[in-house]
């Protein structure tokens, strides 16, 4: 039987990236991150967070997140120093965690197997995992949603 594709984090990373997402949006615009770590077939492990923001300070101008294009510059510097790959990306929302036009037109890596998350609330606590977005980039700005209940299958945080 194939093994479903999944996404790992510790809860420890887990909670720190929300309460950072959610520090970040100051209450009134959204925030993200790229998730990076290690690929094994279709299991991704994250490993590492690095906050759009921090690649690019102007990345929340408009309220919603725009990356400009030196900043992927300085994703793959760093995923190139620290031997990771971007195995996910997570951006917040103000109210529901549903994949608007531009999250599904434009996906921040544009790879088979790629894995969005998307958090409602702005990452207020407490966040449910039956709430977030989640999503698998499948190509060609098609993608399959693995949200809701059976989030918990592709989805794994722990130790």
């Amino acid at each position: 039987m194939a093994r479903s594709p999944s996404l790992q984090i510790t809860s420890h990373l887990w909670q720190t990236l929300l309460a950072e997402l959610g520090r970040r949006t100051e209450g009134h615009h959204e925030s993200g991150a790229f998730l990076l770590g290690h690929v094994d077939g279709k299991q991704r492990r994250v490993a590492q967070v690095v906050y759009y923001d921090d690649l690019d300070p102007n990345a929340y101008e408009s309220g919603v997140v725009i990356m400009h294009a030196p900043s992927f510059g300085k994703l793959w510097e760093l995923c190139r120093t620290c031997k990771l790959s971007v195995v996910a990306d997570v951006h917040v929302h103000p109210e529901e965690a549903f994949q608007s036009f531009s999250d599904r037109d434009n996906p921040m890596i544009a790879q088979r197997g790629h894995f969005a998350v998307i958090v409602p609330d702005f990452a207020c606590a407490p966040v449910r995992l039956e709430t977030l977005g989640f999503f698998e980039y499948q190509g060609g700005h098609r993608w399959r949603d693995l949200s809701g209940k059976r989030i918990t299958r592709f989805l794994k945080i722990g130790r």
